[in-house]
């Protein structure tokens, strides 16, 4: 590698760490496909320049993690670390979709939100027992 790919290639990799000020890792568990929205909230004054793009990206029509990451040339884990900021100020939210939305007053949630619910568990958990041993 040339001496400038290799500043240019560090400089990137400096830009991404002060763009999420150090960290590796985003507070919301986000898949690639988890897709947002603009919300009522605004991201604080000390956010990166970004966000305002990923905003502005979700105020057009609804994104997936995985869209905005490709459109802002970001790697996907600094994008996801920025969208767990924007979420924590309810600037974006991940709409509650039909198939895993309420069908009616008392018959409870669906089987595609519980299917949801428990696909998110296992991520979460993965060593987790799936049910308690008799003791």
């Amino acid at each position: 590698m040339t001496t400038y790919g290799r500043a240019a290639e560090e400089s990137a990799f400096v830009r991404t760490y002060t763009l999420t000020r150090g960290r590796t890792k985003p507070r919301h568990l986000l898949a690639l496909e988890t897709v947002l929205e603009a919300g009522q909230g605004r991201p604080g004054p000390a956010q990166a320049e970004e966000c305002e793009e990923i905003l502005a990206l979700c105020r057009e029509r609804r994104r997936s993690v995985v869209e905005l990451a490709g459109r802002l040339g970001r790697p996907v884990t600094a994008v996801k670390i920025l969208v767990s900021d924007l979420l924590d100020a309810d600037a974006l939210v991940v709409p509650l979709t039909q198939s895993y939305a309420d069908t009616g007053a008392g018959s409870g949630p669906s089987i595609q939100m519980l299917a949801a619910v428990s696909a998110g568990l296992k991520r979460k958990w993965p060593d987790a027992v799936a049910y308690p041993q008799a003791g």
